[in-house]
């Protein structure tokens, strides 16, 4: 079997398996549709609830958006700060560190006192969560340089800006890649946890479907929420096999 169709197939059919054992379970009442509802209620919610799922994908879709911007500009722009100088970095690189131990779910409610009901606590949620990754990655990845070639940059007495350009930001691409990937994964989730409190997209539909023991529908926006994730995830591997496929390893092979 090709790789491709490997890759293609091989999970379709444990998705119809797993879909056909999980409809069955739940018809002939081993687990019970209020804990764990068929799959074919949560395609009909899908459907029936597609207007108000809709609008508030649209919602979350742009507050991760936004999320993700802020973290990949103020990511790299802090971790190059911290490169190009060890007194900021010893300073203030612990609280980066402090800065993501915070659990989320704590901090929510302050966030919705700080920036009010909506979109702006829903982005600020969402960007506290998924910062770090960035500014962790972006860093290593500058740190990591090869020596070899750092002596031959100061052998040509290249600028700081020149080495900066020219070696180690392209020498860190590979790592801020893998950190964009997290970062996309933490913005959802985060802009869900915002949404809870914020009133908003699809975190706001899950908690009102929840009070209503609707569970079809939480697992419909739940659903949706995850698919959003995947398609930024498999987005920023797209940018990245573009951009590393000519000469990283990492990227040598077909998506």
């Amino acid at each position: 079997m090709k790789p491709m169709v490997r890759k293609v197939v091989l999970p379709l059919i444990a998705f119809v398996a797993i879909v056909s054992i999980w409809e069955m379970v739940v018809r002939v009442k081993w687990i019970s549709s209020f804990i764990l509802p068929e799959p074919s209620a949560i395609l009909n919610s899908l459907i029936e609830d597609r207007e108000e799922l809709w609008g508030a994908l649209k919602t979350t879709t742009f507050s991760v958006g936004v999320s993700f911007v802020l973290s990949l500009a103020l990511g790299i722009s802090s971790a190059i700060i911290l490169f190009t100088s060890e007194t900021v970095l010893f300073a203030f690189y612990p609280y980066t560190i402090f800065f993501q131990t915070v659990p989320i779910i704590a901090i929510a409610p302050l966030l919705v006192i700080w920036f009010g009901y909506g979109i702006p606590a829903v982005v600020a949620s969402g960007f506290i969560v998924s910062v770090f990754p960035v500014v962790a990655s972006t860093l290593t990845g500058l740190l990591s340089a090869d020596p070899n070639l750092k002596d031959l940059f100061k052998l040509y007495r290249a600028s700081r800006w020149q080495s900066l350009v020219k070696l180690y930001l392209p020498s860190s691409l590979p790592f801020i890649m893998n950190g964009l990937r997290i970062c996309g994964g933490l913005a959802v989730i985060g802009a869900i946890v915002g949404e809870f409190l914020g009133g908003v997209g699809v975190g706001s539909i899950i908690d009102v479907a929840r009070a209503q023991q609707r569970i079809d529908k939480v697992f419909a926006a739940v659903l949706l929420a995850s698919l959003l994730g995947l398609l930024l995830i498999k987005t920023i591997d797209l940018v990245s096999y573009l951009l590393l496929r000519n000469w990283h390893p990492s990227e040598a092979k077909d998506l």
